[in-house]
């Protein structure tokens, strides 16, 4: 039996386990736990550790790997707001406040440097797609909205708010 044989009769299974687990885990998403059962399976395939199994002893013994890497990780997760900037080794969080809320001007000239600040950045060294993260952010959209809106996932987003708030520090080191 071929592995894609094997993971096309078990896939269906693997999913709601891993679906299941990820419920009862608020640390765990869906998506990382069913790849880690794939991994495993993979690793056993490889070794030819399921040749004379059945279905259901792989599947329990995926279900039984997945708990245990749920009990090992559980300490070392960092539950954190998607919404929230990604810390660097400065400490420095996310995007700037002062740019991604416009509201908080007092006066005229603080919203006019603010306005003056933000197209410097938009047109010094983003991307496009960097450029509509940054613009949706502006607008107030959280991270999911912004995932939803541009057809791309959440973590992708992050990471773009990351390179972008990089790219933004050195703008208000000029300051």
């Amino acid at each position: 039996m071929t592995y894609d044989l094997l993971l096309k009769k078990i896939a269906p299974s693997l999913k709601r386990i891993a679906y299941k687990l990820s419920r009862k885990s608020p640390f765990c998403a869906y998506d990382d736990l069913y790849q880690e059962a794939l991994i495993r399976l993979w690793e056993n395939f490889s070794f030819g550790k399921l040749t004379d199994k059945t279905d259901s002893y792989i599947l329990q013994g995926c279900y039984f790997h997945l708990k245990n890497y749920i009990r090992k990780n559980s300490n070392k997760a960092h539950i954190v707001s998607i919404d929230c900037g990604i810390s660097d080794e400065d400490g420095y969080h996310g995007l700037p406040e002062a740019v991604l809320d416009l509201r908080s001007a007092d006066s005229l000239v603080d919203d006019t440097h603010c306005r003056m600040l933000i197209e410097q950045i938009n047109n010094n060294g983003l991307t496009m797609q960097e450029k509509k993260v940054f613009n949706f952010a502006l607008e107030g959209l959280t991270v999911r909205e912004i995932g939803s809106r541009m057809g791309i996932s959440h973590v992708r987003v992050v990471k773009l708010r990351h390179t972008i708030a990089a790219k933004c520090l050195k703008h208000f080191n000029d300051l």
